[in-house]
């Protein structure tokens, strides 16, 4: 999705030539990929582990924060996001309306059959379909990959782990998070229904396996066409809302994810004392004896910088299983100089994931209290450091 071209287009309007000569193109590498793939890669949803590799890879390559600094010099990414998503949800409506237009009641129905027909049946409507959940497919990948970019959030695809945190955003496999961010609300109520049976069914149980990803996508992707006479109108809003959908959730995740950066790299930048840094960090957020996933965040990128910035790694810390808080205060009393840093680190921690609670206040003011005694008696007097 590499078009940077703005449209005056809007839902509802004919879409302007300049917009359907860029959808056809992209339908034309998509239908090349498609071609290529046999009906056993269909049927088995290989399509997707091939679409990972070959499509992620060459677009990743050209596409980084460098390609958007020069095309957007100066604007901050939320402008840029927001930009991107309608694009994309423009484009993919187009791109239903050109594959739905193709179906009939009886091609649908053949369709919805998946695991009895033969393919070789209706191979043009195949065909079709095939190329309608590739294109969207890989145009919501693209998406989130361009989210995660502006917002700086380091991906590496070539990490399994990080490919299928990209999978997880961009598919919306996670159907819970819909309810959760409300992204139905902007929906037509007409649609919503669908919109709805859409991302229901068979949930994947963070089952990482691509195929499993592959065959999903194609069982759900039969809701646009599964009833006779309003094909078209039907795929342009599904293909057109979840695009939407797919777009708000990847910028809800990865903007997260990039205020939590933001937060950890102050702390890192600021702090005069990054071994402690650390061991304070962990001791509040293991302060109520749960990890939330920002605090998870937070510890995985507060590592990284501190490592990257100040050489420091921990070993102690990274082998440890429960925390002993007085030995974090004896490490925390060895330290010299003001502790304001990390007292102010303590705080942004317990913040990370909204409002601290009693635990995390608790050992906010006892690191508070620490650092008074320190101001009141110097820690190299007789008994200076505090008990």
């Amino acid at each position: 999705m590499s078009d940077d071209r703005a449209s005056t287009s809007e839902p509802g309007e004919e879409p302007d030539a300049a917009d359907m000569e860029a959808v056809e193109r992209e339908r034309a590498e998509v239908a090349k990929f498609v071609a290529g793939l046999g009906v056993s890669d269909i049927r088995s949803g290989g399509w997707f582990t091939k679409l990972c590799s070959e499509a992620l890879k060459s677009y990743t390559e050209k596409v980084d924060w460098r390609y958007f600094e020069e095309r957007y010099r100066g604007v901050p990414a939320d402008a840029i996001v927001d930009q991107r998503i309608k694009m994309a949800a423009r484009y993919a409506a187009i791109e239903g309306g050109i594959s739905a237009s193709a179906y009939t009641g009886a091609v649908a129905l053949t369709i919805g059959t998946w695991g009895g027909a033969s393919p070789a049946t209706v191979p043009a409507a195949v065909t079709t379909f095939t190329v309608d959940v590739v294109y969207l497919t890989r145009m919501q990948l693209h998406l989130a990959y361009d989210i995660s970019v502006l917002y700086r959030v380091p991906l590496d695809l070539s990490d399994p782990e990080d490919l299928w945190k990209l999978i997880r955003v961009a598919l919306t496999i996670k159907v819970g998070e819909l309810a959760r961010e409300g992204t139905l609300k902007a929906v037509p109520l007409v649609v919503r229904p669908l919109i709805k049976r859409f991302y229901s069914g068979q949930v994947l149980q963070a089952a990482k396996a691509l195929p499993v990803v592959g065959r999903y996508l194609l069982q759900r992707n039969v809701i646009k066409i599964g009833i006779p006479l309003v094909g078209v109108p039907l795929a342009v809003l599904v293909n057109r809302h979840t695009t939407l959908i797919a777009g708000r959730h990847a910028r809800a995740v990865f903007r997260n994810e990039a205020r939590v950066i933001e937060v950890a790299s102050r702390l890192s930048d600021r702090t005069e004392h990054p071994r402690s840094l650390l061991w304070v960090a962990w001791l509040v957020v293991r302060a109520d004896a749960k990890i939330s996933d920002d605090e998870a965040l937070m510890m995985r990128h507060l590592v990284r910088l501190v490592r990257d910035r100040h050489h420091v790694t921990d070993e102690d810390l990274a082998a440890l299983v429960d925390i002993n808080v007085a030995d974090v205060w004896r490490r925390v009393d060895e330290e010299p100089g003001d502790l304001l840093d990390l007292l102010r680190a303590a705080e942004a921690v317990a913040s990370v994931d909204g409002p601290p609670n009693a635990r995390e206040r608790a050992v906010i003011a006892q690191l508070a209290e620490r650092r008074r005694l320190r101001e009141e008696v110097p820690a190299d007097a007789p008994g200076g450091a505090p008990a």
